[in-house]
């Protein structure tokens, strides 16, 4: 292959290609099949009733049903949707929370593994390619209110449209922060400069002044709203809009929905582990007395590999748990929150990092 197509091709396009396609179908596609059956089996926790536990022991296989069930399902459009817009929509919205995962580090370079990169591709302006990725994925939502032609879809369409506008701005700020505090839009380089500084940014620059603390709850708030999950789930609220953009989807489209909800889910998580808890290290890299958690048993990079997946699963039951917890805001409350709150303090804080990073 490699002779057939060039060494050019052959390193920039057909390995980051295989790369990518092994991410996805091997890590990310079970992990969300699984993620939904944990998110079921927790709400039913939190709601003291039983989750699924029919289909196979413990109800294990009740994710492959369901995906079965959609497979077979009848794909209708309906007569009066803009066919074209109705058909790219679910695509847009799937497609760029995959191509994010493209940029992510998973764990160290193979200059620290001595074996292969835990990453399909290292670029300078990787926070720049996640920024717009993510933008691409709420065009699809919108898209496909309008392209329904029904009323509940183009609210719920719309309603989107307004989340972008005012949950992007604080979101786009607060990833800045990270990128204040590292020098660098690598989001590998950015893990590593939590290594070097011996402290997380969400505790920077110091344990006992955490500067950090601020842009990561307005990113963690922002990325939810992003998501469209409780409790800022407005776009499909089913009990005011049926289901909201996607309420004319069914079968295999509306399984591509349902995959991109969750893959933005893992793809935000992932995020907030690389740019605010250090990413693949362990926690306190630099002190000593914790050296154990280095988990030197494991082979080189598993042990990075392990740490992210633990961080991920936080962030993860985060979202499950909220979705049990909190009630719907309303509209004008989701406005005031973004528009009120998180801009302005998005701001102060870039400014107050700063001025720390001229004066120190």
């Amino acid at each position: 292959m490699q002779d057939f197509f060039g060494p050019t091709l052959y390193q920039f396009v057909w390995v980051p290609a295989i790369k990518i396609a092994l991410v996805l179908f091997i890590g990310v596609l079970p992990l969300i099949t699984y993620l939904v059956l944990a998110e079921r089996k927790i709400l039913g926790f939190l709601q003291v009733r039983t989750g699924p536990n029919r289909v196979g022991p413990w109800g294990l296989l009740q994710p492959i049903a369901d995906v079965a069930k959609l497979l077979v399902k009848e794909d209708v459009i309906p007569s009066r949707a803009v066919k074209w817009a109705f058909v790219l929509a679910p695509c847009l919205v799937v497609g760029p929370a995959f191509v994010i995962f493209a940029v992510i580090p998973f764990g160290p370079s193979a200059e620290v593994t001595g074996g292969f990169d835990w990453f399909v591709t290292d670029i300078n302006v990787a926070l720049l390619f996640v920024l717009a990725m993510a933008t691409i994925g709420v065009y699809g939502i919108i898209l496909g209110g309008w392209a329904s032609n029904s009323k509940f879809s183009l609210l719920g369409g719309l309603r989107s449209a307004a989340q972008m506008i005012s949950y992007e701005v604080p979101q786009g700020f607060a990833l800045v922060a990270p990128l204040l505090m590292a020098g660098t839009m690598s989001l590998s380089g950015i893990v590593e400069a939590q290594i070097e500084q011996g402290v997380w940014f969400l505790f920077w620059p110091h344990w006992w002044l955490p500067f950090g603390i601020v842009p990561f709850m307005i990113y963690l708030i922002a990325g939810v709203a992003e998501s469209n999950r409780n409790p800022f789930d407005l776009p499909e609220a089913e009990s005011e809009l049926v289901a909201g953009f996607h309420t004319e989807y069914t079968g295999m489209r509306f399984a591509l929905f349902f995959l991109g909800e969750y893959a933005n889910m893992i793809v935000i998580s992932a995020v907030a582990v690389t740019l605010f808890l250090g990413g693949w290290s362990r926690p306190f890299p630099n002190v000593s007395s914790f050296s154990f958690l280095d988990l030197g048993f494991l082979p080189a990079g598993l042990a990075g590999v392990l740490w992210f997946s633990v961080k991920l699963a936080f962030f993860l039951f985060l979202y499950i748990w909220f979705r049990g917890t909190f009630p719907r805001y309303r509209f004008d409350q989701l406005m005031d929150l973004g528009w009120k709150w998180m801009i302005p303090a998005s701001l102060g804080t870039l400014f107050v990092i700063g001025l720390w990073k001229i004066l120190t």
